[in-house]
């Protein structure tokens, strides 16, 4: 579905009920910007179809998912879309903004979780050993790879780390995760030895005359885009040999994965990613599953 090119304006209930949506749920900043994009989207649909948000019903609905349908629109994005008009509906329900909800009687699409990228082991170490460790930049960049790797980070939570969330004493971090949910993860040998390195060469040369809190800096001591380290990564993988198409968040793929490799508890893996549902947690298992039947297929004499 294409975005449309004249910014919408959106009621002030719906600019209420994000408000709250934020301020209650703790939701994050690429949550709230994905569920203000699906209800832009929804907007300019009723909008041409001389609809209203307070007067839609089942069968408007019914019609705008076909629509969806028609625009090829992913099946996970729908979903997205449908989880938000839905909180939509019960805050105007309860705010007594609307009298029926239209989405009570329609049923969430089925989406087909598909298993996520990973390395090996071996991939992993050579995307590692990329980054030039001598050079400011790519001083910096080996060490975020090592702790992503070693933490298991979302990116926005690599890129947005604070000096203090960071106790390299204790050689541990506090990152505060999706929903405002806080957690403590180690860092391991080789990330610490990696920051402190960090700390002593690139940061004082990045940070200039200025001062920042941010950990990891940009070339312009300020803090660095989820864009610019995929691209940084995307560098490294090419230099590594990786042909694979990898993100900052195969690296967290490569860190569930392998610790379960490693006979890790799942629970504990649920702690270290910060994921609320272990359900989610368990799409690693099926990975590792994977992966421990081809090394039996290629290693076993009887395979």
């Amino acid at each position: 579905m294409q975005e449309s090119k004249t910014k919408l304006v959106l009621p002030d209930y719906i600019e209420s009920f994000l408000d709250a949506l934020w301020l209650q749920e703790g939701l994050s900043e690429q949550t709230m910007v994905s569920y203000r994009y699906d209800l832009e989207q929804v907007a300019s649909y009723i909008s041409k179809q001389s609809l209203h948000w307070l007067a839609l019903n089942q069968a408007d609905m019914q019609d705008y998912l076909c629509y969806r349908k028609q625009q090829n629109c992913a099946l996970s994005s729908t979903a997205r879309c449908l989880s938000c008009l839905r909180r939509l509906y019960r805050y105007l329900f309860l705010h007594q903004y609307v009298t029926i909800d239209p989405l009570a009687s329609i049923s969430m699409p089925k989406v087909t979780r598909s298993l996520p990228h990973t390395l090996s082991e071996d991939e992993v170490l050579a995307l590692l050993n990329a980054p030039d460790q001598s050079d400011i930049i790519e001083c910096r960049d080996a060490a975020m790879l090592e702790l992503l790797y070693a933490t298991g980070l979302r990116v926005s939570e690599l890129v947005n780390l604070q000096l203090s969330q960071l106790s390299l004493r204790q050689s541990v971090l506090r990152v505060t995760g999706k929903g405002g949910k806080e957690r403590i993860v180690p860092m391991g040998e080789q990330a610490l030895v990696l920051l402190e390195l960090y700390f002593k060469t690139s940061r004082q040369n990045l940070l200039g005359h200025h001062t920042s809190d941010i950990v990891f800096l940009s070339t312009r001591s300020q803090c660095m885009t989820r864009q610019t380290f995929w691209h940084r990564i995307k560098k490294y993988a090419k230099r590594a040999g990786i042909e694979k198409s990898i993100s900052p968040h195969t690296l967290r793929h490569a860190f569930a994965t392998h610790l379960l490799n490693h006979g890790a508890d799942l629970r504990v893996v649920q702690l270290l990613l910060g994921h609320t549902d272990l359900s989610t947690t368990q799409i690693y298992t099926h990975v590792a599953q994977i992966r421990l039947q081809q090394l039996h297929e290629t290693h076993h004499p009887r395979g």
